[in-house]
């Protein structure tokens, strides 16, 4: 009697590329933000309310004066990196050109040169806002980074990118104001217990 033998194998799945794993995750998780960041996929939870206020009182504050000079506010708009292949970042909010949708990428991402600034509300990804994310966007070209630091109570911002760095950063403790610098086109004076507070009055 002969007897036959089957060797069985698991069938191979094949390996999901990083920006397809990236799709995946965002098709999953609604209400998440999937970014990929030097290589590196983050998935960051809903925002909470005090950073959802953050962002409104900025959007009142900036979205008029944008639109009188040619500029748009925008939320959770891509930007597409230069760090990586796959890299790609969705800020909080960009003031960006008022063409930057003739600067597609790929997916839903914009090339760097539309962005004037990028602001960061932190939440559980504090480590990514104030470490990758700096040398991303200084490598980018993004003329402004704002971080509304939750995590340390103070609002860090970067300057005049060179040489893949942001040569400026100055850390703006409570109780005092920054001007937006000239750079971005919206001449504005941000009070930095309303960034990290949100709109309370």
């Amino acid at each position: 009697m002969a007897v036959i033998q089957h060797e069985v194998r698991e069938q191979e799945q094949p390996e999901l590329a990083l920006g397809e794993a990236a799709e995946q995750l965002a098709r999953s998780l609604p209400g998440h933000r999937v970014e990929i960041l030097q290589g590196r996929l983050t998935v960051t939870p809903p925002a909470d309310g005090t950073h959802a206020l953050a962002l409104s009182w900025l959007g009142e504050e900036f979205g008029a004066k944008a639109r009188t000079v040619g500029l748009r506010l925008v939320q959770a708009v891509g930007l597409w990196l230069p760090t990586g292949p796959d890299d790609y970042a969705i800020p909080d909010l960009s003031v960006v050109e008022a063409d930057f949708r003739d600067a597609h990428a790929m997916k839903n991402c914009y090339a760097a040169h539309a962005f004037r600034m990028v602001v960061e509300v932190t939440s559980t990804n504090w480590a990514d806002d104030l470490g990758p994310k700096v040398e991303d966007y200084a490598q980018a070209g993004i003329p402004v980074y704002v971080v509304v630091d939750r995590k340390h109570d103070q609002v860090l911002l970067c300057s005049d990118p060179r040489s893949g760095e942001y040569k400026n950063k100055v850390s703006h403790k409570r109780g005092t104001s920054f001007t937006v610098p000239d750079v971005v086109g919206i001449e504005m004076k941000l009070s930095v217990d309303r960034l990290l507070d949100g709109d309370e009055d």
